[in-house]
C-alpha cells in the first residue's frame, strides 16, 4: 500500500471532507494517507518547503506555488456567500490608519483585503482564532475573519465593515475561491493525481450522504464545538465545488490570478 502525506486544517469543512478517506469508509485504491492537521497559514508556509505531498492551501498561496503544486479538482472551498469578513468595534474606521489583523500573509483573505482597498497599510498577522478577542480587547482596530469567526463576531462586540466575498461576487460575478487541495508536481506523486481526485470526491460524497458519521471526528479537531456553528460552517464551505471545481470554479481561480497580477500583488 502506498503511503502519502495529506495535510489539511482542523476546521469542520476539511475534517468533514476527509473523514471518509481517513477512516476506511471508502475504497482508497491502495493509498494510505498520513494526516497532518495545521492552521491553513501554517500549511501555506510549509508548502514553500514542499513538506507535504498533498496539502490544503489558500488560493493566494497556491497561485504563488503553481510551479511546484497542481490543483486538484476536488476538495476545494469555493462558493457564494462564504467570503471573509472585515469587522471592527465601530463602523467609523480610517482604512489608511487602522491596524488590521489578518489570518496570514498568504491567505486569500489578505489578498481580498488588498484588492478591495489598496489604502490598507497596517496589517498584523494573527492566528485566526485570536483576531476577534484582539479586536474586543483593543489590540487591533479591525480584523479579517474566516472560518467560524463569521458566525460569532457579534459575540465579541464587533460589527461588519464589509463582506469581502460579497464584494468579489458583485464585482466579478463569480464564486470566491478561498482554499484548494493541491498535489506536489514531483513525478513520484503527480502521477497519482487522478486517483487522489477520485478518492477525495468520493470522500465528500460519502460525507454528504452520511452526515452523522463524521461528527465525532470533526469535534475532535474543531475549536468551536457548538453543533449549529459546525453545521453552518460545513454548509457554507462544502458544496458542489468541493466535489468538482468545474468550468465556473476554474474560471474564478483564473480571474483571481489575473486581477492580482494586474494590481501587481502577484508577479
Amino acid at each position: 500500500m502506498k503511503q502519502l502525506d495529506l495535510a489539511f486544517s482542523p476546521c469542520p469543512n476539511d475534517t468533514f471532507i476527509f473523514h471518509a478517506a481517513l477512516n476506511g469508509c471508502i475504497d482508497t485504491a491502495g493509498i494510505e494517507f498520513n494526516a497532518h492537521l495545521f492552521d491553513v497559514e501554517e500549511l501555506n508556509k510549509a508548502a514553500f518547503q514542499q513538506k507535504y505531498a498533498i496539502t490544503k492551501l489558500s488560493f493566494f498561496a497556491y497561485l504563488k506555488l503553481e510551479d511546484q503544486f497542481d490543483i486538484l479538482d476536488s476538495g476545494a472551498a469555493l462558493g457564494f456567500g462564504c467570503g471573509p469578513l472585515l469587522v471592527a468595534r465601530s463602523q467609523d474606521l480610517d482604512m489608511s490608519k487602522a491596524t488590521i489583523a489578518i489570518p496570514g500573509e498568504l491567505t486569500t483573505a489578505n489578498l481580498l483585503l488588498r484588492l478591495w482597498n489598496p489604502e490598507v497599510k497596517q496589517t498584523v498577522v494573527t492566528r485566526f482564532d485570536d483576531i476577534l478577542p484582539g479586536i474586543e480587547s483593543g489590540r487591533f482596530d479591525a480584523g479579517v475573519i474566516i472560518h467560524e469567526g463569521r458566525f460569532i463576531f457579534e459575540r465579541h462586540g464587533c460589527v461588519r465593515i464589509i463582506d469581502l466575498g460579497e464584494w468579489w461576487e458583485e464585482t466579478y460575478q463569480l464564486p470566491i475561491p478561498l482554499g484548494c487541495i493541491a498535489i506536489s508536481r514531483h513525478p513520484s506523486v503527480c502521477d497519482k493525481k487522478s486517483r487522489i481526485e477520485t478518492i477525495i470526491r468520493e470522500s465528500v460524497q460519502f460525507a454528504f450522504q452520511n452526515r452523522p458519521a463524521s461528527r465525532d471526528f470533526i469535534k475532535q479537531h474543531s475549536r468551536e464545538l457548538d453543533d449549529d456553528v459546525i453545521d453552518h460552517h460545513i454548509k457554507l464551505y462544502v458544496n458542489d465545488f468541493s466535489i468538482s471545481l468545474g468550468e465556473k470554479g476554474r474560471n474564478a481561480v483564473e480571474t483571481l490570478k489575473d486581477v492580482a497580477r494586474c494590481r501587481k500583488i502577484l508577479v
